[in-house]
């Protein structure tokens, strides 16, 4: 046994002892605290839940263009062209036109379907997977009446506007009763009107102008009334409430003027020659360029240079009735000796060839060798209603009859009709 006892020289070397103890047990739980926990985890993403993406080409059809090299320039395979093309076995996709709408669906850049539109109320879709499919689609549009009323206090046309009628339907109650009145040199303060009319939609969008149904108009005490019917061939036509067509043989006028300039007079001065010249028709002045209109169907019987007439077209009738038009700057390029023309079909534009001394249309309206005035000559109507007609005729009537009482008694104008 050791006899060492402590002494107090000892004490420094055993507090030195157990500093150095309480140091390295200290650090070791330090260096324990320290060590960061690693977790590894491993995700698997499965492709089929990533989405899809969607995209869309638009092509409008140009002029020139063919429904090939369009589908080339989108990425059509050949395969499905062909495919296409066979399946439309009537040509109602491959002949398009300028303006027709063309949409390319794909599906993460896969195309899937092909929209051709063709206009508001007809579309094809034609689906490329699983396989070709040819869907026409006819839209059915939704008619929106309205009624509305007029007051002339100045002219025509502001008195449309006035009271919110289209630009469109203004000129067609113009046209409508336009051979019956001149609204050039008819119209008088005071003259009033009433028009019922319709207005086709398609998904909320307005596709073409207003169309007439029914109309009266009141001209220097003279009522007039227009009912839409359809006549011959079952195209749109008016008459009135008798079953009469509103119609005549002939336009009163060939185009749309600012004044007529010259009437027509045996004993006129010519303003260039300053002799006495008979003026065997009627000078509309117009701005350069304003389309002439036939006034008549009939054969074109004369085109070209008239000696002091300039530009002139003749234009043969049924019962020996001619129509000229005279100073023309320029024919319209479907005119031709000899072929057939509407009545309002586009033959030519107002000019100053010839003795003229300003643009403007001299226009002649002749029975046989016999020149009459065109402003006064009485002009042939065009065949009335058929009488097998009549009866579904007259409940139409009394329908748009009824309808426009209806709402002209909620109308601020409803006094001036009663």
């Amino acid at each position: 046994m050791s006899n060492y006892k402590f002494g107090i020289n000892s004490l420094p070397f055993i507090f030195l002892a157990i500093f150095g103890i309480l140091f390295i047990y200290d650090s070791a739980i330090e260096q324990e605290e320290g060590v960061p926990e690693v977790i590894s985890k491993t995700l698997s993403l499965n492709s089929n839940n990533a989405p899809s993406i969607q995209t869309k080409n638009i092509h409008i059809v140009e002029q020139g263009e063919n429904l090939s090299l369009i589908f080339e320039k989108y990425k059509v395979s050949l395969n499905n062209t062909y495919k296409i093309f066979r399946k439309d076995q009537a040509n109602e996709i491959k002949n398009i036109l300028p303006n027709d709408r063309l949409e390319f669906l794909y599906l993460d850049g896969a195309l899937q379907k092909i929209i051709i539109y063709k206009g508001p109320l007809l579309s094809y879709e034609v689906n490329v997977v699983p396989e070709i499919l040819i869907e026409r689609i006819d839209k059915k549009p939704e008619f929106i009446n309205s009624f509305k009323t007029g007051l002339i206090e100045s002219s025509f046309y502001l008195a449309g506007l006035k009271n919110d009628i289209p630009e469109s339907v203004i000129m067609d109650l113009a046209y409508i009763f336009g051979w019956d009145i001149d609204f050039v040199f008819d119209i008088r303060m005071g003259d009033r009107f009433k028009i019922l009319y319709e207005t086709p939609f398609v998904d909320g969008q307005q596709i073409e102008n207003g169309s007439i149904l029914f109309a009266e108009f009141y001209n220097q005490d003279n009522r007039y009334t227009a009912i839409r019917y359809k006549g011959k061939n079952k195209k749109w036509e008016y008459f009135n409430e008798n079953g009469g067509s509103l119609e005549k043989a002939f336009l009163r006028a060939p185009l749309d003027f600012v004044y007529v300039s010259s009437h027509f007079n045996p004993n006129r001065r010519h303003p260039i020659l300053n002799t006495i010249r008979a003026h065997n028709g009627v000078d509309y002045a117009a701005k350069r360029g304003t389309p002439i209109r036939a006034t008549g169907g009939g054969v074109v019987q004369s085109i070209g240079w008239k000696s002091g007439y300039g530009r002139t077209i003749v234009i043969r009738h049924g019962g020996e009735i001619t129509t000229l038009y005279a100073h023309l700057n320029a024919y319209h390029s479907s005119i031709s000796k000899g072929i057939k023309v509407s009545q309002g079909q586009t033959i030519g534009y107002v000019g100053d060839s010839g003795l003229a001394t300003a643009p403007h249309l001299h226009y002649e309206f002749r029975i046989g060798e016999k020149r009459t005035d065109p402003l006064k000559v009485a002009l042939p109507s065009a065949a009335p209603l058929d009488q097998s007609k009549m009866a579904p005729f007259k409940v139409l009537r009394n329908n748009y009859i009824e309808i426009s009482d209806q709402l002209l008694s909620k109308d601020p104008n409803e006094t001036l009709f009663r």
